[in-house]
């Protein structure tokens, strides 16, 4: 009859035929949360990066194009910097006041110069996507935690006396004869996640004897290649940054000038495998990207 409602409900050929969009459905939606969940969203942590570069180009322009280095112009590398609460630099690096020569500072004391000067918030300096499978645990530093509850961000040096569990990133080693100035190769890594023969707070360093690359003349294969990785985003790569202020997720860690691996330094004409960063290890060369954090028991 015209105008008469069709009863509520399915024929078993319609209820089949759904049934049979729901299975498709699932078959095909499933796989793909999967392959989204498990793969690394170095976007974020690239953004991150992004505003650290962003950072150390306003503090090249206030201090002659140099970039972040903590301590006075012969200061070396320390573990933990001594005095991260000091009343002024001196005292924070254990320098001379007069002239600020000597004295020592860690890799992180660098990075918090960019906190002191250019106000980037210490979240900046988490990976968002560290809590993948290889490493966990990065918290943003909070001076309180450690009872400072009299002094602002701006009065401190460094954050505060377990800076591995505060910073996800490496830098360039600026200790020594081969510092980096914005004159450098525009192709230097700069900064990236945290170089793998180092260890954490929350992970071993992993065995450099079970690390060789895909390229000539190592030849290699894709998994031991990926063994030269930062342990976090899964080990499939990095998120590095470039002099030239862009940031690229790269899945080989010999991604700097001619090939030249950022976790290692040279050894002679080695550029790609190179000799593994330890506390200490300064680059070869002037093209020689090398970064590093510190190490996670001073």
């Amino acid at each position: 009859m015209i105008g008469q409602k069709k009863p509520w409900g399915l024929t078993l050929g319609e209820a089949v035929f759904v049934l049979v969009v729901l299975l498709f459905l699932i078959g095909f939606i499933v796989p793909v949360l999967c392959r989204v969940r498990n793969t690394p969203s170095g976007p974020r942590c690239g953004v991150h990066l992004a505003g650290i570069g962003k950072a150390m180009l306003i503090y090249a322009g206030d201090y002659e194009e140099e970039l972040p280095r903590a301590g006075g112009p012969d200061a070396s590398w320390a573990a933990r910097t001594p005095d991260w609460m000091g009343e002024n630099a001196a005292e924070a690096y254990g320098s001379r006041a007069e002239s600020h020569v000597g004295g020592q500072a860690s890799m992180s004391a660098s990075l918090y110069l960019l906190v002191k000067y250019t106000e980037v918030a210490p979240r900046t300096f988490l990976c968002p996507d560290g809590e993948g499978k290889m490493e966990q645990g990065p918290s943003e530093f909070r001076p309180h935690a450690y009872g400072v509850r009299d002094k602002a961000l701006i009065d401190l040096w460094d954050f505060g006396p377990h800076p591995p569990e505060h910073v996800s990133y490496a830098h360039h080693m600026g200790y020594g004869s081969y510092r980096l100035t914005m004159s450098s190769d525009p192709g230097m890594a700069v900064a990236a996640d945290r170089n793998p023969w180092i260890d954490s707070p929350f992970a071993r360093a992993r065995q450099f004897t079970e690390y060789t690359p895909d390229a000539a003349p190592f030849n290699g294969t894709a998994e031991t290649a990926l063994r030269g990785n930062t342990l976090a985003h899964q080990g499939d790569g990095q998120n590095v940054l470039f002099l030239d202020g862009h940031v690229e997720f790269v899945k080989r860690s010999f991604c700097g000038v001619d090939d030249d691996n950022i976790y290692t330094s040279w050894k002679a004409d080695d550029k790609v495998r190179g000799e593994p960063a330890r506390f200490g290890s300064t680059p070869a060369h002037c093209d020689d990207s090398l970064l590093v954090n510190d190490p996670a028991k001073p």
